[in-house]
């Protein structure tokens, strides 16, 4: 689930995010650009949207990202700038501006109890897995993998099979201009959180699952090839149906890994959307279907609105590949 369940990948870039973010030069402010809210009944693909109603003085917004893609896909729409600049303080799943934090998130990737993916594999299971990364050229040492919780593993093996020399995300990406603004950011959840979430599945299946995506790593690498093409096409029927199928074993945790967090946050947001116009960037897995943020939010009684947010693809998706 590239969109949404892994801290892992964010704590990579998060230090070069940081540096940048503080040495970016401020720019001569320049007009709010107003929104444009698209009609339910003309709703067309869109990743951004608005929540206003029940009370609001002011509307706020929700955004979904993904966490990594090739730097020539990243990007943010004049919309999305728009909405940057007008909010008050913007919320990612995590504090991606508390470098403490983030940077002593390595522990939280680790194991407890000193176990080791090695332990939980035959030796024969070990040796492919070795081969594996030896081939994916990860520039994480296996000793140190070998601590890993597998499931964060099979994540980050995911986003390496990318076929771009170059990566960003979209949380570094709308990091970068609300520095620019003086925007303050915050966090839904705590990185131990998080990582915590990887202590309830049993590491014996995390391993065992880890071995059937290197066994089966050409369909998984195409399916992550899917959801980038279905996100930058801003399609979130699509995505909804495959949001659970880009990583092994993870069909039976959905409740764990997705929806549980949801309803935690819709219980959140109405308070402190209540500070003024927020902007809420969290995986855009997060938004999609019946117990997705855009449906709970409204069962709420939010009006929550499609906000048309145009942005370049400049490449042929896979998808349209097909179709020729």
């Amino acid at each position: 689930m590239r969109f949404n369940k892994c801290f892992c990948t964010a704590l990579m870039i998060i230090t070069v995010s940081f540096v940048q973010a503080q040495t970016v030069k401020k720019p001569a402010k320049k007009p709010v650009a107003k929104s444009k809210v698209i009609a339910p009944d003309q709703l067309s693909n869109t990743l951004l949207w608005q929540i206003s109603g029940n009370g609001l003085k002011q509307p706020s917004y929700l955004f979904g990202t993904m966490h990594v893609l090739c730097a020539e896909d990243a990007k943010l729409s004049e919309s999305l700038k728009g909405v940057i600049r007008k909010t008050v303080k913007v919320y990612f799943e995590v504090d991606m501006d508390n470098l403490p934090e983030m940077m002593g998130a390595m522990k939280y990737m680790r194991m407890n109890d000193g176990i080791k993916i090695s332990d939980l594999l035959t030796k024969e299971e070990y040796t492919r897995l070795e081969t594996f990364l030896k081939k994916s050229k990860s520039p994480i040492p296996i000793s140190m993998i070998n601590r890993f919780k597998p499931y964060l593993v099979s994540g980050l093996l995911s986003e390496q099979s990318m076929n771009c020399e170059k990566k960003n995300g979209m949380e570094e990406l709308i990091m970068k201009e609300a520095s620019l603004h003086d925007k303050e950011i915050f966090g839904l959840e705590s990185v131990q959180f998080q990582a915590s979430l990887f202590d309830s599945i049993p590491y014996e299946k995390q391993a065992k699952d880890l071995i059937k995506y290197i066994d089966s790593a050409d369909t998984y690498q195409s399916t992550t090839q899917e959801l980038v093409d279905v996100y930058l096409k801003q399609d979130l029927k699509r995505m909804d149906s495959l949001v659970s199928k880009s990583d092994p074993g993870m069909e039976e945790y959905m409740d764990l890994l997705l929806y549980n967090r949801n309803r935690r946050w819709v219980f959140q947001m109405p308070g402190i959307m209540m500070e003024g116009t927020l902007l809420f960037a969290v995986g855009a897995g997060h938004l999609t279907g019946d117990q997705g943020l855009i449906n709970l939010l409204r069962k709420k009684g939010f009006k929550v609105t499609p906000v048309a947010n145009q942005w370049n693809v400049t490449r042929e998706t896979t998808i349209e590949k097909k179709k020729a």
